[in-house]
């Protein structure tokens, strides 16, 4: 973020005005910060959705030969639907759809996506306790 200070009015006897200027941040910035500790998933989330949540009419994607996985971490609605909403988690947003692909890697590391390791790495990352 950054701090600018300006006189808004145009005359110096009166104090600056603080104006704060957010950079704007791409949703792959946004997932690289967010797994900062776990490299691994944003490797994933590039692998599964290119890094999109929405589709270009703003619908949230889904995949493209397993209709049921949503989101940037294309989490399967069959599996974890269920569970997420117990937990409180709504995987058809970012936030929830980032928090439930962390709460699933604690589970069960990067099983999950195995069917997109080609991509993103030949190992399976097991969660560390």
């Amino acid at each position: 973020m950054m701090m600018l200070a300006d006189n808004l009015d145009g005359d110096n006897s009166s104090p600056s005005q603080e104006v704060f200027v957010v950079e704007a941040q791409t949703l792959r910035d946004y997932v690289e910060e967010y797994f900062n500790d776990i490299p691994v998933m944003a490797k994933i989330a590039g692998c599964e959705s290119k890094f999109r949540h929405f589709s270009k009419q703003g619908k949230v994607i889904r995949g493209e030969i397993v209709k049921e996985d949503v989101g940037v971490m294309q989490i399967n609605e069959t599996y974890h639907l269920e569970t997420a909403q117990k937990l409180g988690y709504n995987i058809h947003s970012v936030n929830g759809n980032l928090t439930y692909a962390r709460y699933l890697f604690q589970k069960e590391g990067t099983t999950p996506w195995l069917s997109s390791s080609k991509c993103w790495g030949k190992e399976n990352h097991i969660a560390r306790k």
